[in-house]
């Protein structure tokens, strides 16, 4: 396959975004769980582990790629020939550890890049061997993963789901460094929006100024896209979670809740507040009381040692007391994404999952209330420390903001 390796010599290392030192880290933790699965290769196609390990970062997600980890070896990058030279000049490792696959294999009803993938494979030695594959992956397809097993009959590939991601959890403290610089461009968002927001605005208007504020940053930290959308559903639509926006104008006597995140070098700090135009009803600043309270009880117990359920049962009691039942998790670990999705797809903050915090974890602590005809969003994207209760990332008045 010499061929098919770009012959750079070096990569671009001074454009990865960590010291050579905290990859080989990250790569040693994965190495462990890889042999802790008796899994001799691993194959990675979600772009946020493929910078985690490597430090690739490029808007190519959207054809077939991934990264290749070796007990033994540097990783290899593999994917689309015209983004191999995004691979030069993002990740650390040297030039003949990226790969590339010709731009006739893309989108074609004749050929399949996992064609070209399991030839990589058998040449270097891998054709009956154990490989790990993300099976559950919004990046890695049914038809991948059939025509990877059929360019690899005596392989066996066994599902990886997930085996890079909980290596993740732990964030290292250049990582925590991020996610505070992150935090402030989400604070500087939401700023915005309460400044901004008043009746017969105009929504996308107020879109285009949340996406304003979140690139150009903050005191020198340059903002790059959020994984997600902004979200801010107002009234009845805000009952619904995941609403974004279109041209109708905010109107008096509505709550709008904004879902929004700062993103810095990929790491995330999601963050929301809402926000009512006029008096706000007694329903709502009931529930505000018991949101409050749940999620100082929430943050209360999210400490080291305590379970990721803790929190959850933490929280649930005061709702429960004012008659609000949630039905979903009220949290979830956040860090480096790409889209569709700023979580990490691990751990949740609900009653089953008895997963022990420990410090250097964060998560995004999202007890958002989601009714009949109304919703009300309190969050904060959190870290958990070697002692006491939760470290909030952003500082800013946990509240329902009014606006009259």
């Amino acid at each position: 396959m010499t061929d098919e390796i770009v012959q750079f010599g070096h990569a671009a290392a001074g454009r990865a975004p960590f010291s050579l030192g905290e990859y080989q880290r990250r790569l040693g933790k994965v190495r462990r769980a890889m042999e802790d699965r008796g899994i001799d290769v691993l194959f990675i196609e979600d772009p946020s582990n493929m910078a985690w390990l490597t430090g690739y970062d490029g808007w190519s997600f959207y054809v077939h790629q991934g990264v290749l980890i070796f007990h033994d070896a540097d990783p290899m990058w593999w994917g689309r020939a015209q983004d191999a030279n995004g691979a030069v000049r993002t990740v650390w490792m040297a030039g003949a550890h990226i790969l590339h696959y010709a731009d006739n294999y893309v989108q074609s009803r004749d050929r399949h890049p996992m064609q070209h993938l399991g030839t990589i494979l058998h040449d270097l030695g891998y054709a009956a061997r154990r490989i790990g594959v993300e099976m559950d992956n919004y990046y890695f397809s049914a038809k991948a993963y059939v025509t990877l097993c059929d360019a690899l009959p005596q392989a066996e590939l066994v599902d990886a789901t997930a085996l890079v991601n909980w290596q993740r959890t732990v964030k290292s403290a250049e990582e925590l460094d991020f996610m505070r610089r992150a935090a402030r461009i989400s604070e500087k968002i939401i700023d915005g929006v309460v400044e901004r927001i008043e009746p017969g605005l105009p929504k996308n208007e107020l879109v285009a100024e949340i996406y304003r504020d979140a690139l150009r940053g903050i005191d020198g930290d340059w903002g790059d896209y959020p994984a997600i959308v902004p979200l801010l559903p107002s009234g009845p639509d805000a009952a619904a979670s995941h609403l974004t926006w279109d041209g109708r104008k905010f109107a008096s006597g509505e709550a709008t809740f904004f879902e929004v995140s700062g993103c810095y070098r990929r790491y995330h700090a999601p963050f929301c507040r809402t926000v009512f135009l006029g008096t706000p009803p007694d329903y709502l600043r009931a529930a505000e009381a018991a949101l409050l309270e749940g999620i100082e009880a929430g943050l209360s117990a999210a400490r080291a040692g305590n379970r990721a359920a803790d929190v959850a049962n933490a929280l649930a009691a005061p709702l429960e007391r004012a008659g609000i039942e949630r039905g979903a998790r009220c949290g979830y670990p956040i860090g480096l994404s790409y889209p569709p999705d700023w979580g990490e797809r691990t751990i949740s903050f609900r009653a089953e999952d008895d997963t022990v915090l420990q410090e250097g974890m964060t998560f995004h602590f999202m007890p958002g209330l989601w009714m009949e005809n109304w919703g009300l969003e309190i969050t904060e994207p959190i870290v958990i420390r070697a002692d006491g209760p939760a470290h909030c990332l952003c500082d800013r008045p946990r509240q329902l903001y009014v606006k009259p």
